[in-house]
């Protein structure tokens, strides 16, 4: 969720369903109608069979329909990962293991021209009702009745003509009609079976949420698809022939005069040169709403900007603005001028939104970023929208909490080539920790459930939240033991007992995948560990333990001192700053370093600047200067967000 850091306002991205097309269904001519399914031309009666496992399962139906199962599997991976979500909808209106849309038909569908014409990017799961005989009602909640109808569509896809249909490489065109969002969108379905064909080439393997090994075995000899694409304004990747839809740089009223504040719906700057601010950071977010009204919004000059949105039915990536400028996306401008801000449409409330190919594009985009623009590739410089600080005393309890608790950070730093807590046998978790460590958090997301509520209320489309559904956190608690309150945190929670509590949208006593903790004892499987400027307790069983080892620096107060403060920007000192430039208030937020806490080191190696931009065309005293302080500034992990101290206040142990 993108939120316009130069107002106290938070706004929310709220957005339109995507492009509808049109398509003539045809059925598959291999197929023999099932017996007791009239019309249907795959037969899918299995299915009503409970013992058949999703595995199973797509061998049954690539049988069935006569398709090849590892294409079959591969595409499912690479909508899903192979995942159910317990019959809720994805992003773009999909259910089960092959995402098998239902929306609304286009207006004018089966009408005019005497044949039966359906949605193919809308109406996938009718599609395959009809050649299969199977209820809407139980393909979009049974996986094996699911991956039966998905492979009926997908072979219904194919022509004839392609060559052979063992040959798996004859089946690429029907993926990407399959993966297509709209007829006249053909880039996207040569995208879709791009990824769909890489993943078939490398092999997967995991276990879905609901505890079943699922195998793809490795095709090395599979041809990947070319996409054709211009490249020539985007900053991507080529294989992943990203779009340019420019965000706009005007004036609101074209009537002010050139120097006006009134503009959007970003800054311009040097942050690719020597001008400055330095990128630092990648921020991860979602939309909140559909793809198409977010980029409309990205493209609006009265809204603001982020640098790049990513779809989740196909992965497909617009880029709105070029790195060297700075977006209005996470709700504090030291955060905005030194990050990069990347949308995924999806729904914080549910992960269904965050699909494979999402997933996978978004970290090649992202692993490119960072190698380009020297940002480390670490859960403390890519970071979520809700591990961005508050940037005054009382604004931490509104910053935004996207992605949310379903966003798999570990499979994201896997695809990243940088695995959460290290790479080897000394990255295993372990409860082998002792006052003093510092450990990584890797709760594993498959089989890690917790208790979260209000997700409709909290993300609106999200639907309730998912009793079983895997989450990305250790919970903390005041006390060892799941009995006791969940920890404080008086930036989240400034009143009453401060707290945490269970709503999906309070990250207050959350240790997500990869914060960092230092440990300050030990009471059989609980660990205590400093947290939000107080102590917290977490379950660290030996059944499966989620902390993991690190060597880092740690910050502490210094010997005699009370405590110390924390900040949520690194901005110079009031001696930095030109006579042209207001100096900026170097304000604590809410939380103190007290004795006896220890707090990891993330970064010895901050940026103390402010980057001045409040004309239109730079035309205002300072205008476009990045003022450099002296004061020296430590990033830690704090609580669940990046948070800084000033070196002066505290003593570092290495």
């Amino acid at each position: 969720m993108t939120v316009r850091s130069r107002a106290t306002a938070t706004l929310a991205v709220v957005a339109t369903a995507g492009l509808i097309t049109a398509f003539t269904q045809s059925a598959p001519a291999s197929a023999a109608p099932p017996s007791g399914s009239p019309g249907a031309a795959v037969d899918c009666g299995w299915t009503a069979d409970p013992g058949v496992g999703l595995d199973a399962a797509f061998d049954r139906a690539a049988t069935a329909a006569g398709v090849p199962v590892t294409v079959l599997k591969a595409l499912s991976y690479s909508e899903s990962r192979w995942d159910s979500h317990d019959g809720q909808a994805s992003a773009d209106g999909g259910y089960g293991p092959m995402n098998l849309i239902d929306l609304p038909a286009p207006d004018g569908a089966g009408k005019g021209d005497g044949t039966e014409r359906i949605a193919q990017s809308t109406q996938t799961a009718r599609v395959g009702a009809k050649l299969t005989g199977l209820s809407l009602a139980t393909i979009k909640s049974d996986p094996a009745a699911n991956v039966c109808a998905g492979a009926a569509v997908l072979a219904s896809y194919r022509d004839a003509s392609a060559g052979p249909a063992a040959d798996v490489n004859s089946w690429t065109a029907a993926v990407g009609r399959y993966g297509a969002v709209g007829a006249e969108d053909a880039a996207s379905g040569q995208e879709f079976a791009a990824q769909v064909f890489s993943n078939l080439q490398a092999g997967q393997s995991r276990v879905t949420a609901d505890g079943e090994r699922v195998t793809l075995s490795a095709q090395p000899d599979v041809t990947i698809p070319s996409v054709a694409s211009d490249q020539s304004r985007v900053d991507c990747p080529g294989v992943l022939h990203c779009e340019w839809l420019p965000s706009p740089y005007q004036k609101i009223d074209p009537n002010d005069p050139d120097g006006t504040g009134n503009y959007g719906n970003h800054d311009i700057a040097d942050r690719t040169g020597s001008g400055g601010p330095a990128l630092k950071y990648i921020v991860i977010h979602d939309t909140e709403g559909g793809y198409q009204g977010s980029v409309n919004l990205a493209q609006d000059p009265t809204y603001l900007a982020w640098n790049y949105t990513i779809r989740s039915s196909d992965g497909h990536i617009a880029q709105h603005l070029n790195a060297k400028d700075v977006g209005w996306h996470a709700g504090n401008w030291y955060i905005n001028m030194h990050s990069i801000g990347v949308e995924h449409e999806g729904k914080a409330g549910n992960g269904g939104w965050f699909t494979e190919v999402m997933y996978q594009k978004s970290a090649k985009l992202v692993k490119y970023l960072a190698h380009k623009y020297d940002i480390p590739l670490d859960p403390q410089h890519i970071i979520g929208h809700d591990q961005v600080p508050g940037i005054l005393p009382g604004y931490t309890q509104s910053v935004h909490w996207d992605p949310g608790p379903y966003w798999d950070w570990e499979h994201y730093f896997d695809l990243l080539g940088a695995p959460i807590g290290g790479h080897g046998a000394h990255a295993r978790a372990t409860t082998d920790v002792a006052a003093g460590d510092v450990v990584t958090v890797r709760p594993g997301y498959a089989g890690n459930t917790h208790t979260i509520t209000q997700c409709e209320q909290q993300s609106p489309g999200s639907g309730d939240c998912q009793a079983d559904a895997p989450t990305n956190f250790v919970a903390l608690h005041q006390a060892p033991s799941d009995d006791s309150p969940l920890a404080t945190d008086i930036g989240t929670h400034p009143s009453g007992d401060h707290a945490g509590t269970v709503r999906v949208n309070d990250v207050s006593a959350r240790a997500q995948a990869g914060n960092l903790l230092v440990v300050a004892g030990v009471q059989g499987d609980w660990v205590k560990v400093s947290w939000a400027g107080e102590f917290a307790w977490l379950h660290n069983p030996s059944s499966r333990p989620v902390l993991v080892k690190t060597r880092s620096a740690t910050v502490t107060v210094k010997p005699g001192a009370a405590g110390a403060a924390v900040y949520g920007r690194a901005y110079p000192e009031a001696s930095a700053y030109p006579s042209t430039i207001t100096p900026q208030a170097v304000v604590p937020i809410e939380y103190t370093i007290k004795p006896g806490q220890s707090y990891a080191l993330t970064d010895a190696h901050v940026v103390t600047d402010y980057y001045r931009a409040v004309s239109f065309d730079g035309s205002a005293p300072g205008d476009r200067t990045d003022v450099r302080g002296h004061d020296i500034y430590l990033q830690i992990a704090l609580a669940h967000r990046v948070m800084f101290v000033r070196a002066a206040d505290v003593k570092v142990s290495r």
